[in-house]
């Protein structure tokens, strides 16, 4: 069994992936509209090119995500955070630094009791995320 994040957005998942890619790395392994889909009438004509699935492959690791069927189906993220976990100082804050573009920071990235780093933001497009170095 493996366990992977699947991320909502209102639109802009392809902008936001495209920024995942270009800030953390890995390869988009899957991009698909609503238009290349059997769901394509099901969509109003100016959602059929929004991102009914895709998937980013980072280090052997998934994160997927979407567009909601119509404008307004997804409301925000609540109640999560994205964490990762990196390996020393460095890379924290080059992680930190990279998805902080247009975001709002929670906790700058900072020593704590039980990390040598710890900040939490929330990105661009409203994703919550947590960068750890123990």
């Amino acid at each position: 069994m493996q366990l992977n994040a699947y991320l909502n957005f209102n639109g802009n998942c392809e902008a936001a992936f495209n920024f995942y890619v270009r800030q953390l790395g890995g390869k988009i392994a899957a991009m698909h509209s609503f238009a290349d889909s059997p769901m394509a009438e099901q969509c109003s004509p100016d959602w059929r090119n929004k991102v009914m699935h895709a998937q980013l492959v980072l280090d052997g690791q998934i994160l997927m995500g979407s567009d909601g069927m119509k404008p307004g189906d997804v409301t925000g993220m609540k109640g999560f955070s994205m964490s990762l976990n990196v390996k020393d100082i460095a890379e924290a804050e080059s992680v930190f630094q990279a998805l902080s573009e247009n975001a709002t920071i929670q906790m700058p990235l900072q020593q704590t009791f039980w990390a040598q780093r710890f900040g939490m933001l929330t990105d661009q497009f409203g994703t919550p995320w947590m960068v750890n170095c123990e």
